[in-house]
């Protein structure tokens, strides 16, 4: 049951062209059995993927398989993209109106979606902070993926937005050792507040059980063959898009018996891909929210009308982030 039967005028963020964005309005149709209509609180800029798909830069080849779930239009553009919104279902079936949520929606200020692509949002998470929850999603599936044992060694390599998390998450395993592996050493700060031990790659200590490889660079991936024990795991987490990276892999990679594996959110992790679904997990990372030290990574917040400046100064590297937020008018 609804409570309107109007269309709804909605606006969203549209990837143009090449290094080009901008917001187009639509008419919205009310929602429909089991859907819902959302308005938006805030969505989060997924840095890294984000700015792939803003200069053009995803591969033909993959691109079906790096649609985000609710995206409209076909790579390189136009093409509405994103995936961390947060909002409060208006409209849709009682049990859910008045409801905060989590979405995987691109950044657009009302939308309509079934329920069952809702997350809700517990009470002790600020609806700011649930922004993170698709970025936690990602995390936890790399902790599936790799399985951490009690009394591991393990490498985080790259102090960004998705280290960050697999590193944050780590830090209540019972670990032997965890290090946050950075080259920028502004970013010591960054893992004090995380409670982590923060190094230079130069320093870190070698032999782990696992390494998680999260810098997007061949220096980062070749220092994580490094520092991964014999027959031990590298967990590649970076998506290098259309860029080649070449790998010295006659050397550790080849002598010392070592994997490289794929860690990628789009499915549930092997290891729990049976007892396990997309919504389990996604409720699973929104409850680890509850936990304020994630507030570190919400760098910075800009107005929606803003947001396509926010996108051209992120890929000009005029605009540092870990996570940035954007506030739609109607927020908390």
């Amino acid at each position: 049951m609804t409570t309107s039967q109007n269309p709804v005028r909605a606006t969203a963020y549209w990837t143009t062209a090449r290094e080009h964005g901008e917001l187009r309005t639509e008419e919205l149709q009310p929602p429909g059995p089991g859907e819902a209509l959302v308005r938006a609180l805030y969505s989060g800029i997924s840095k890294g993927t984000e700015m792939v798909v803003h200069k053009g830069a995803v591969p033909p080849r993959v691109a079906e398989e790096m649609r985000a779930p609710h995206q409209e239009g076909q790579f390189p553009g136009p093409v509405k993209f994103g995936y961390l919104s947060v909002g409060i279902v208006e409209d849709g079936p009682e049990d859910w109106r008045g409801q905060r949520v989590f979405c995987l929606n691109p950044h657009q200020d009302r939308y309509v979606v079934p329920v069952t692509e809702l997350t809700k949002i517990p009470d002790a998470v600020p609806s700011r902070r649930a922004v993170l929850t698709g970025t936690v999603e990602t995390a936890v599936n790399a902790l599936w993926e790799a399985g951490p044992r009690m009394g591991d060694r393990v490498a985080v390599v790259g102090a960004g937005l998705v280290g960050g998390m697999v590193a944050t998450l780590l830090r209540t395993f019972p670990l032997a050792r965890l290090q946050l592996v950075e080259l920028d050493a502004g970013r010591k700060q960054f893992a004090d507040t995380l409670g982590v031990d923060f190094t230079h790659p130069d320093d870190a200590l070698a032999d782990c059980d696992i390494v998680f490889h999260c810098s997007a660079s061949q220096e980062g991936l070749e220092r994580s063959l490094q520092l991964v024990g014999d027959e031990g795991d590298v967990i590649e987490m970076s998506w290098y898009a259309n860029r080649e990276v070449t790998l010295p892999l006659g050397e550790d990679f080849h002598a010392r018996r070592l994997s490289i594996r794929a860690s990628q959110v789009g499915v549930v992790a092997r290891a729990r891909r049976h007892r396990r679904t997309n919504a389990d997990r996604l409720n699973l990372a929104v409850s680890l929210l509850e936990d304020p030290v994630f507030d570190v990574f919400l760098t910075g917040s800009s107005p929606f009308e803003e947001l396509p400046e926010v996108v051209q100064n992120l890929a000009h590297g005029t605009l540092d982030a870990l996570c940035h937020v954007i506030e739609y008018p109607d927020k908390e």
